[in-house]
């Protein structure tokens, strides 16, 4: 009798980004919906499209891109309309992959067999914008309002296409945006939505603003070329908590961007 097969390993890509279909799959917020200043836009960035003949890297932390990719940008500003000072929040933006409903059920991703979550991206726009991006995971379950968060730290400071490895470990649980008390295992059998977010009022940053990025996978330590990237991802969660959380007086929210109904 044969035993039963040992759970894959193999890299799984979750999203690429190369085609309008895949663009299609998501969708962008910011605080312009509930009243704020910023814009956003995601869309299919031809020009990375590249000849075939590979060019000399010049980080050694780079890749290579020669395709079409996912391009996220537009001016994060902390300002709101005349007359909501004080009862909303400005200073987000953000995309994340649609829910996947079927006849039997939404479809989910199992991430369970794998350590990393591998993004391919380049950080644009004003140098100061990037030290404010977040990677978002939600997971199936009945808070609806609950994200996995994580820093995105880049290597790069020249707008070169880098890879970054975040551990499922490490992303701590937040709710509209705080960060939740008691820190629960996140249920990685299931995950339903990948998003990244600019948290320019947190750190209160305004600006251009650009992200490129090509894929997001889930890996194992063995998928990775360039082990040093493996030491970039680590945040205490104290450090988490102060980016999140405002020095200012609180705003009282209902949901998160996603799910507060526009101001009209």
């Amino acid at each position: 009798m044969e035993g039963a097969d040992e759970p894959s390993r193999t890299p799984k890509l979750l999203y690429a980004f190369n085609t309008p279909e895949n663009i299609a799959q998501f969708a962008t917020g910011c605080d312009a919906d509930v009243g704020g200043m910023s814009t956003v836009h995601f869309e299919l960035d031809e020009s990375t499209a590249k000849p075939a003949t590979e060019p000399k890297v010049s980080s050694p932390h780079g890749v290579f891109v020669n395709r079409p990719t996912g391009k996220f940008w537009g001016e994060m500003k902390l300002a709101v309309r005349s007359g909501l000072e004080g009862q909303i929040r400005g200073g987000y933006a953000g995309f994340r992959s649609q829910p996947r409903p079927t006849l039997f059920g939404e479809l989910t991703d199992d991430v369970s067999n794998h350590e990393y979550l591998a993004l391919r991206v380049r950080a644009l726009g004003h140098p100061r914008t990037r030290n404010s991006y977040f990677v978002n995971l939600q997971t199936d379950g009945p808070i609806t309002t609950d994200l996995w968060q994580h820093r995105l730290f880049f290597r790069r400071d020249d707008g070169g296409w880098e890879d970054i490895f975040i551990p499922f470990k490490d992303f701590v649980l937040t709710n509209a945006g705080e960060l939740v008390s008691h820190q629960v295992q996140m249920y990685r059998e299931r995950i339903r939505t990948v998003g990244i977010s600019l948290l320019g009022g947190n750190s209160g940053v305004e600006g251009p603003y650009e992200l490129g990025i090509d894929s997001v996978s889930a890996v194992n330590v063995e998928d990775v070329s360039d082990t040093s990237a493996l030491g970039m991802s680590i945040l205490p969660l104290w450090m988490i908590h102060l980016f999140l959380t405002r020095s200012a007086e609180k705003v009282p929210t209902e949901g998160t961007q996603w799910q507060r109904s526009p101001v009209l």
